[in-house]
């Protein structure tokens, strides 16, 4: 984590401005001669950093509007590439980006100081805790107001204008403070280019009255991210690479030959060996060399909950979600009985690991982390990338297919939910009995943290579905605004949300926002009546909350501008009628449909696991 903060000087000009020379700080500050002209309305700060955004993949931000970044905002409504979405509040806007994050690979998010930065931390909190590079933008103090003893609006009401700052920098890998112009292209782009390379959130303040002027150091189109100058000097070369670019990593060739031979041969003198995927594939960008080596050597594939979705499913080895007790059927059998299992990125905290009561051994294991592999109680091996090892890994395993073929033996078909009498109450097993039906390569699941994790888990999801869902850090109401994300991002797909009722009660002003952006998402809104998840933990009068009619709070949001149809459903007919409307007559609307059931309508996965979570949190403390 790096905290870089510009000088107080923030008109001072710079000192040269000859193609690839470098002023006196030491920045790069122009590449190429076919050059916006200077003092131009392009050659501002504010429209860098507008063109850096589109430059790395991002078309639409996230905004609450505020005083101190009203500016800035006018320089990216003007980049012809960017599309401003505004937010209901900042909270939502920073998990409308990391929704935005998981499709398109980046996202980033406009707020203001203080009262915005404050707001949007815990969304950026959830989004560093997945590993999403976020880049959060604030606009910050007036440059001539840092070093005096003011005392602003937005603040505490102490001339400290740091708070924010220090607040981001345990949630942030990168932290820049532009009040200066002669530094601020460095600042941008050295967060930006972090952001890419560690997979993290960033975070970028930009003094309110500097995105509007121009300066010598945003006079040229900014070099793109992917390709490099046909001709730099050395020394411009090396600053450019290390400024303007994510540092490539690169495996230790030694270290990678070292721990593919060792990997092999404790993989290839046992019986029935597995791999289980984790949520660091994504980090990784090791998705396909996983799949790679799951062909080559034939063994059964799993993955952990929070990497479902990552993994394809169609796949002919795949046996499941591995969950400890809460797995799919039949698959923590397989993974448990085997005698080695490699898993690639894995989280083990209190919730993946149901209570810390999963029966592995660490002797029979290879932990295999983005840079990592640690085999059994040792040896480990660093620098070397997750991606390299699994494709080198591949040429050297001998095919093995008995623990798939184990899974296939003992495998028995899932039943059915029992057959519902006419018009009775519905039950969340045959909900999503039939969410299952609406799947396609044209779909993707966010679920809700509660008990949709438990039941999404169970979908088998087709080729090309998406799924998302936050484990990690498990924030209730991060599905709505991940929802507007994500479908922003991926306009081709019909996102189909699951939210509880307690958890849309967090966010669910920004159902707004889907309907300004004319968004096509179907949300099933399951009113049970409280927190269920939290009741399967710990039981008490909290967990019940005040009953919304939400089909009517969603009417009246709606307030007849935009697309949007709303119903409630109580018994499996009524239910089948609004799937039937929401992929039929009313398919390119915003479709919001409360599914009402019984307060005690759990899967027996959520039971499982609530109790077992529930232990490990009531433990005495250890004796002094």
């Amino acid at each position: 984590m790096e905290t870089k903060i510009g000088s107080l000087d923030s008109c001072k000009p710079a000192t040269c401005n000859d193609v690839g020379s470098l002023p006196s700080n030491g920045v790069v500050s122009t590449i190429q001669s076919s050059a916006v002209p200077f003092n131009s309305a392009e050659a501002t700060l504010g429209r860098h950093l507008a063109r850096r955004l589109v430059q790395i993949g991002v078309s639409d931000v996230f905004s609450v509007p505020g005083d101190f970044n009203l500016t800035l905002l006018d320089h990216l409504i003007a980049e012809p590439g960017l599309n401003l979405i505004g937010c209901c509040n900042e909270l939502n806007a920073g998990y409308a980006a990391d929704g935005y994050a998981r499709a398109r690979g980046v996202g980033a998010c406009v707020v203001t100081f203080t009262v915005g930065g404050l707001s949007v931390l815990n969304a950026i909190a959830g989004a560093y805790s997945e590993n999403l590079p976020v880049i959060c933008i604030v606009g910050g103090p007036n440059s001539n107001d840092y070093g005096t003893n003011r005392v602003l609006h937005h603040t505490i009401g102490l001339p400290d204008f740091s708070q924010e700052l220090r607040c981001f920098q345990t949630v942030t890998c990168f932290q820049a403070v532009v009040n200066n112009l002669e530094d601020a292209h460095e600042l941008i782009d050295t967060a930006i280019s972090t952001a890419l390379k560690e997979s993290k959130p960033v975070y970028i303040s930009v003094s309110c009255n500097l995105p509007a002027i121009p300066h010598p150091t945003f006079s040229l189109e900014p070099v793109p991210f992917s390709s490099l100058p046909k001709a730099l000097s050395i020394r411009c070369f090396m600053m450019f690479i290390f400024v303007l670019f994510p540092v490539c990593r690169l495996s230790n060739k030694m270290g990678l030959e070292a721990a593919v031979e060792a990997a092999a041969e404790f993989l290839n003198k046992a019986v029935k060996p597995v791999m289980v995927g984790g949520p660091k594939l994504r980090v990784a960008k090791a998705c396909n060399a996983f799949v790679q080596l799951a062909d080559s050597c034939g063994y059964a594939l799993a993955v952990m909950p929070s990497a479902k979705g990552l993994v394809p499913e169609h796949h002919p080895h795949f046996i499941g979600t591995y969950w400890g007790a809460v797995s799919t059927a039949f698959c923590a059998e397989i993974v448990e009985s085997a005698d080695a299992y490699l898993f690639a990125g894995p989280i083990f905290n209190d919730y993946s690991s149901v209570g810390y009561s999963l029966l592995l051994k660490k002797e029979k294991a290879i932990i295999v982390q983005p840079d990592r592999v640690v085999i059994g109680n040792g040896p480990a091996f660093g620098c070397v990338l997750m991606k390299d090892f699994l494709i080198a890994l591949g040429k050297r395993l001998k095919p093995n297919a008995t623990a798939y073929e184990n899974y296939h033996r003992i495998y028995v078909p899932d039943g059915h939910p029992l057959k519902s009498e006419p018009k009775e109450a519905l039950r969340v097993n045959v909900l999503f009995q039939h969410i299952q039906k609406l799947l396609s390569g044209e779909t993707a699941v966010i679920a809700e943290t509660g008990d949709s994790w438990f039941n999404c888990q169970k979908l088998k999801l087709p080729q090309g579905c998406g799924y998302e869902f936050q484990m990690q850090y498990g924030s209730i109401g991060w599905s709505v605004g991940a929802t507007l994300g994500y479908a922003q991002a991926v306009p081709d797909k019909r996102v189909i949300a699951c939210i509880g009722d307690g958890s849309f009660q967090v966010t669910a002003q920004d159902v707004s926002t889907m309907l300004r952006c004319g968004q096509k998402s179907i949300i099933f809104l399951i009113n049970n009546g409280g927190y269920t998840i939290e009741v399967e933990i710990h039981d008490g009068p909290y967990n019940v909350i005040k009953n919304w009619n939400y089909t009517a709070l969603v009417d009246a949001i709606h307030n007849g501008e935009g697309n949007c149809w709303t119903t409630k459903v109580r018994c499996e007919e009524e239910l089948i009628e609004a799937i039937e409307t929401a992929t039929g007559a009313k398919k390119e609307c915003l479709c919001f449909i409360e599914v009402i059931v019984h307060k005690d309508d759990t899967s027996k996965e959520l039971l499982e696991w609530g109790s077992r979570v529930s232990a490990a949190n009531s433990r005495p403390p250890n004796p002094q």
